[in-house]
């Protein structure tokens, strides 16, 4: 049981939290970095099935604006993870997706496929063909809840309830695939105590990793207009770095940190400007641990 900052960041190999490359040390023995894919893929909110705009705070880009078409050509002695990024990436026939799939798990310097989706397009036949692929390379698959709150989600347009989310985890779980879940930081009309509640919520379900985010503000989404015509709180760095620190304060120690922040495009970036700065956010809520004495799982209560 880790109980001061100084065992934690020994525990963690430098960091008060349990990082991704951490785990990727620990799985693969190397360091991996990540390559952003566009799949080619649409999504529900996109295609009409829900809706055309897709969430309200999601670039034309569909949350992959650093996402490439094509993977990098074989090289000796570097390995990475495949990661679709854009839009939603099981949305599709299980042909379909298995000949996507496949293309990019044989490349041989893939060493596992991480695939961002909705919990909403995980039908029983496509957790099957993720099932089997998982004996091939390691699969993650990447959830987008982003909050637990219901009136949150309407506003966002998420288009699922929160019981989608609990039985498509369920699934998942059962079909051993690792799950990250994504959340966001700042949503407009949403309290500390509501962003608090959502990470509770997530520290009791069985996910295997988080994907905690600042709101972005990118220009060209519906969120931009809405603070442009009706400015909504935005979160200070100061804000911010309290937040992150109180919601991994509340993870269980063996749930992966795979990002305590984001940084949209700067020239899509309408708002907050500091958000842009990632090392100086970064150095910046690592010493806040170090100044609090705390660490993830501090909190926690199974």
């Amino acid at each position: 049981m880790i109980t001061s900052y100084s065992e934690a960041v020994q525990h963690w190999k430098g960091k008060p939290y349990y990082s991704l490359n951490v785990r990727l040390l620990e799985k693969f023995g190397i360091k991996l970095r990540k390559v952003a894919l566009n799949g080619g893929f649409t999504c529900p909110n996109r295609d009409g099935t829900l809706g055309t705009k897709g969430c309200i705070f999601c670039s034309e880009g569909g949350s992959g604006d650093f996402a490439a078409d094509t993977l990098p050509p074989p090289q000796e002695d570097t390995a990475f993870i495949a990661y679709f990024q854009s839009f939603t990436n099981t949305y599709g026939s299980v042909r379909e997706l298995e000949r996507c799939y496949m293309n990019v798990l044989n490349h041989p310097n893939v060493a596992a496929l991480s695939i961002g989706t909705r919990p909403d397009c995980l039908p029983d036949d496509i957790i099957g063909l993720l099932e089997r692929l998982n004996r091939i390379k390691p699969i993650w698959i990447e959830l987008g809840l982003q909050t637990m709150h219901e009136s949150t989600a309407r506003f966002i347009r998420r288009g699922y309830a929160l019981n989608v989310f609990t039985e498509a985890l369920q699934k998942l779980q059962q079909a051993g695939i690792e799950t990250i879940v994504h959340t966001i930081l700042g949503l407009p009309g949403e309290s500390v105590d509501d962003i608090l509640e959502t990470h509770r919520f997530l520290a009791q379900q069985p996910i295997q990793g988080i994907k905690l985010q600042l709101l972005h503000i990118l220009k060209g989404t519906d969120l931009d207009e809405l603070y442009k015509t009706d400015p909504f709180h935005v979160l200070s760095l100061e804000e911010y770095t309290d937040l992150i620190i109180r919601c991994i304060e509340l993870l269980p120690p063996d749930m992966v940190i795979h990002r305590i922040t984001g940084d949209g495009p700067k020239q899509l970036l309408t708002a907050p400007l500091w958000s842009g700065y990632k090392k100086q956010v970064l150095n910046r809520i690592h010493h806040e641990f170090k100044v609090r004495n705390t660490w993830q799982g501090r909190l926690y209560t199974p």
